[in-house]
């Protein structure tokens, strides 16, 4: 923020002064995300596309649900607006379709994806279904991020929209 604030303009204290507003801005303590506080799994890099992906829901976002499902070898996402867990097999169906199946599939423990019908989706595909620790959520740290990016847009986007008008 400051390299990109003296890009544009420049004072003695610049430097204090953005971190003094950014201390005191009410919609960056909201949007903030808390640094992992538990050890993270890192994932071996995979050898090519496709072969893990992560998928996990981002929470109602203006009374929309979002499963955002990640390549762990390219980082391409997709995002699809959902709710329920046949919702969520036919967009995954839709994917497979498009980029072929994958061997690993990491999710939560949300109960979209433990269910027996997503269970079994997965052991007909021949899917391995992996699951982040529980209360862990750094450990499916590939769609966790992608989910606290998207809520960050959509909120000031959102913002910025309403401030418009």
């Amino acid at each position: 923020m400051k390299a990109l604030a003296k890009s544009f303009i420049y004072w003695k204290d610049i430097d204090k002064d953005i971190e003094d507003a950014v201390r005191n801005c009410v919609d960056c303590a909201r949007h903030k995300t808390d640094p992992a506080k538990a050890k993270v799994h890192y994932w071996e890099y995979p050898s090519m596309p496709w072969e893990r992906i992560h998928i996990d829901f981002a929470d109602p976002i203006f009374e929309h649900m979002f499963l955002l499902i990640v390549d762990a070898h390219s980082k391409c996402l997709e995002v699809y607006p959902m709710k329920t867990t046949k919702k969520t097999i036919e967009c995954l169906r839709d994917s497979f379709a498009i980029f072929g199946l994958p061997r690993v599939l990491v999710s939560d423990n949300g109960s979209q994806f433990i269910s027996y019908e997503f269970q079994r989706f997965m052991q007909n595909n021949g899917i391995k279904h992996k699951t982040s620790a529980p209360f862990k959520p750094s450990s499916n740290g590939q769609a966790e991020r992608y989910v606290a990016t998207l809520k960050q847009g959509l909120c000031r986007n959102m913002k910025v929209a309403y401030n418009r008008n």
